[in-house]
């Protein structure tokens, strides 16, 4: 089988390597494992997607998904970009209640964060669904979301980290890069570090920088870091790709190559700039990757689900441990995308 082809036959469920590629997979006969059913489509709907930074990977990605699903099933969209800000976010919310729209796809927002917000739309009446709201994934998720869209945010930090304990032979010196503006993402750190000090590696550094700030922070910080630990930092791991879109800079004026160490790892979310460093062996090793397009269209799905007050389905995708190999088998992919159908499974679902 040709490796563009076995690509092509990803989806959930166990784990298979081949090609340097080691993803959640199921034979492909399998097909699509999400919802076999659910309401019709709801008509004439508008909804607001509100994006906590459109200059993140994943929350792009994610916002594709649900354009490409909402033209499938007949509704409008207005998406609305939070800039990477608390003010921003908090603005975006507003904006949306002003729109009065059927429903509202929180991409990206800490429901803590947004308490207050989540309150005044829950008041509105407006169903709202959410993708990385928080660490309870699924149904039923804190501040009135009726399903959290995720992958299994503690089994991305765990294979991060085991990644990075087996590359190193089982001694990793490690520095982790998180952002404690979202509760997700320190919980997401904290496994990391737990999984890590388990395997016996060690943790020089918990780094808490801002995602929203990382295009000013991170070449500074990486150059101040290997001027504290030289040689014993041999993994970077981030809660997400973006950390190392701006490290490669800085490690390149330090003489180390693009497949040097500290290798850079991230437990999240598979981004277009991350696939490619990776293909080229560009300052990152491996990523943690989500199917961000089926998940946006899993969010569409469970829109129409609380627009009508059918249950939530309860589905939960896989992620997928991307590789160099990997990556080099998407060939002119620029996500993690699996072709499992779920295309035509959401379609015959609301009868498109």
């Amino acid at each position: 089988m040709l490796k563009r082809d076995l690509l092509k036959t990803i989806l959930a469920g166990t784990v298979l390597t081949g090609f340097g590629l080691s993803i959640a997979v199921a034979a492909s006969h399998s097909g699509f494992d999400g919802p076999s059913d659910g309401p019709k489509a709801a008509d004439d709907k508008t909804i607001v997607v509100l994006a906590a930074d459109l200059k993140n990977g994943g929350i792009l990605g994610v916002t594709n998904g649900v354009e490409e699903a909402a033209d499938k099933i007949g509704w409008d969209v207005r998406v609305l970009d939070g800039g990477g800000s608390i003010q921003g976010r908090t603005a975006a919310f507003g904006q949306a209640l002003a729109l009065q729209p059927d429903g509202i796809v929180i991409n990206g927002f800490d429901a803590v964060e947004q308490q207050a917000a989540l309150e005044q739309v829950a008041e509105a009446g407006i169903p709202m669904v959410a993708w990385h709201s928080g660490p309870k994934i699924g149904c039923d998720a804190p501040g009135g979301i009726f399903a959290n869209v995720s992958t299994d945010a503690m089994t991305v930090s765990e294979e991060a980290a085991k990644w990075a304990v087996d590359d190193a032979g089982g001694n990793p010196g490690v520095v982790i890069f998180t952002d404690s503006t979202y509760q997700i993402a320190i919980d997401k750190a904290d496994r990391i570090k737990e999984t890590i000090e388990e395997m016996g590696g060690t943790v020089l550094e918990y780094v808490d920088t801002p995602i929203a700030d990382t295009s000013n922070r991170m070449s500074p910080l990486t150059t101040s870091l290997l001027q504290k630990y030289g040689d014993q930092w041999t993994h970077a791991l981030a809660i997400n790709d973006i950390y190392f879109d701006f490290m490669g800079p800085a490690l390149a004026a330090a003489g180390i190559p693009g497949d040097g160490s500290p290798k850079a790892v991230a437990a999240g979310d598979g981004s277009e700039s991350a696939f490619q460093r990776i293909a080229t062996g560009q300052y990152q090793s491996i990523t943690v990757a989500e199917p961000l397009n089926l998940q946006g269209w899993q969010l569409v799905d469970e829109l129409n689900r609380a627009i009508q007050g059918a249950p939530c389905s309860g589905y939960v995708t896989s992620p997928a441990v991307v590789d160099m190999e990997g990556a080099k088998a998407m060939g002119d992919s620029v996500a993690f995308d699996p072709a499992n159908g779920y295309r035509e499974a959401y379609s015959a679902i609301w009868g498109k």
